[in-house]
């Protein structure tokens, strides 16, 4: 199929696909052609019917990077079936927390099956196996075939459950059309037109998450673009797996986040990769990005063939599918230098990039076809969508999805502004902490004190508590050692905050590493950070009182 797919269900299955899948087998990448797997996706759907999947009913699944979950997504749909992406454990999350999130989430959904890899399926305990009805997608492979009723167009076929960065995860229910208007998106965004049959790409992407399902895996499938699918295990092992796999098989397209390119980057610090890289395209999302980390892509991966200007900074969510806006081709990144200070406390005001209080914010470039931005301004607010392929809201909560979905606009929580047309993504409404009277933006502290020796990136949290007299401001950060100098380190951290964002901090919790909570894209969960926190639940290296 090619760009110009009327629906999902034809790009999917219009047979002539030329290219394929390629999974990661733990010694090399196997090929999986497209239409192969539309087949023995067809041939599950006897099974599936027989366990009740029908038009109107869901099937709540844990997608894996595997090719048996590529074939039973699209077997579901076939047989009728609404499927919900349920989150897999979050860092920091253990068994019995990780059960009691899935009980809840399946209680709402009522689902006809719950469903996993074979290989996962014993890792759960029995009792809770029983309680969800789980099964394996292997389990229904060949079982025969019935007449494919798959979802119409404006009929819910997916429910996305969000990261739950900042509250317990959401499912975002999304139409066929939805998604089909994301993929078209997705391709005009990257450049398709421009792109030849040969010009694959790869991803580690959890298919749990919105980036690695519908921006790496249906995208490819519905326009006939040949990738190489790695897991998410593989990366976290191995960061620069994700980049030597480029370079050995000629990939041009990628996708991750700030972090994930950050860590990947760093790791050819003393060794080159296997070949010279030809990257077009590499999609930086999931999170606010990093002037720093676009540069040590620059510093470290622009000999061996990654130009600045295959970086593409881009801003979604769940609610719109994935893609809202993005840095378009070929055009290297942008950044606005503003005070620190001011930014903490939402004002904007340009400084030069020597400044003591400077700040860069990066930006997510421009509306993507279809997309519109209302009431987007010069100054720093809430950031709203308009888009075709927008949520048709919450499953099982009408409030919330009253409250954040109005008159066809998504009130996103994110702050952002937009200059020259470009959108400037700043953080989350959620991270705005009272101080004193001021609200301020609580990552801007963040990003600073990761730059310390010693801390490691993406792994530190302000944390506001009531003391009865006011906020009790205490930072949780994760250490690369178990060893270090933390009267140091503290007296360090408190120095950043009051010099980037005037603000005192009470005390600084060190951390071993793993200990803070984290989507699986890598965002820290600021509400489980709390809980943990008030309960006495963190094991501390350390604890210094600074305030």
């Amino acid at each position: 199929m090619s760009e110009d797919a009327s629906t999902l269900w034809d790009g999917i299955l219009s047979g002539g696909h030329r290219t394929a899948l390629h999974c990661w087998e733990g010694d090399g990448y196997e090929a999986h052609p497209w239409d192969l797997m539309a087949g023995d996706a067809e041939r599950m759907t006897a099974g599936l019917r027989r366990a009740g999947v029908e038009p109107g009913t869901r099937v709540a699944a844990i997608l894996t990077n595997g090719p048996q979950v590529v074939r039973g997504i699209l077997g579901v749909w076939l047989a009728g079936g609404a499927l919900a992406s349920l989150p897999v454990p979050a860092r920091g999350m253990d068994a019995e927390e990780y059960g009691r999130q899935l009980l809840a989430i399946h209680a709402k959904l009522e689902p006809v099956l719950f469903l996993l890899e074979e290989r996962m399926l014993g890792l759960l305990p029995e009792d809770l196996r029983e309680a969800l009805g789980a099964r394996s997608w292997e389990s229904f492979l060949d079982t025969g075939r019935v007449e494919a009723t798959p979802p119409g167009e404006d009929e819910l076929a997916f429910i996305q459950f969000s990261s739950g960065s900042t509250s317990a995860p959401k499912g975002c229910m999304l139409t066929p059309r939805a998604i089909l208007s994301q993929v078209l998106l997705n391709w005009q965004m990257i450049g398709g037109p421009e792109l030849s049959e040969d010009d694959v790409g790869v991803t580690w992407l959890p298919l749990s998450h919105d980036m690695g399902l519908f921006g790496q895996l249906i995208s490819a499938w519905v326009i006939d673009r040949g990738i190489y699918m790695s897991t998410p295990e593989r990366f976290m092992l191995s960061p620069r797996t994700w980049f030597d796999d480029m370079a050995e098989v000629g990939a041009v397209l990628a996708a991750g986040t700030n972090t994930a390119l950050h860590l990947a980057a760093r790791s050819y610090r003393n060794a080159a990769p296997p070949r010279e890289l030809a990257v077009k395209t590499c999609i930086v999302g999931g999170e606010r990005v990093e002037w720093e980390t676009l540069q040590l892509v620059g510093e470290l991966l622009g000999p061996y063939g990654f130009r600045s200007e295959a970086l593409m900074p881009a801003y979604g969510m769940a609610e719109a599918t994935l893609a809202v806006t993005a840095t378009p081709v070929s055009e290297p990144p942008r950044r606005i230098v503003v005070d620190a200070i001011a930014l903490a406390e939402g004002e904007l005001e340009e400084v030069e990039p020597d400044s003591p209080t400077a700040t860069s914010v990066v930006s997510s470039g421009v509306p993507c076809r279809g997309v519109e931005l209302p009431g987007a301004s010069g100054e720093l607010g809430e950031i709203r969508v308009r888009s075709d392929s927008l949520a048709l809201g919450y499953y099982g909560d009408p409030g919330l999805t009253a409250e954040r979905f109005r008159d066809g606009v998504l009130r996103t929580g994110d702050l952002g502004f937009v200059s020259d047309g470009y959108l400037y993504p700043v953080g989350r409404v959620d991270d705005v902490i009272s101080i004193g009277g001021r609200k301020v933006y609580a990552r801007e502290i963040e990003v600073a004190i990761e730059a310390l020796e010693g801390v490691r990136r993406g792994c530190s949290t302000v944390v506001e508590q009531p003391d009865g007299g006011g906020g009790r401001l205490t930072l949780c950060v994760e250490l690369k050692g178990e060893e270090g100098d933390y009267d140091s380190l503290a007296a360090e951290a408190a120095t950043l905050a009051m010099a980037k964002a005037a603000v005192p901090l009470d005390a600084c919790m060190f951390l071993p590493r793993g200990s803070l909570p984290k989507t699986p894209s890598g965002k820290i969960q600021r509400h489980r950070c709390r809980q943990l926190l008030d309960a006495g639940r963190f094991r501390p290296l350390a604890t210094v009182e600074t305030g």
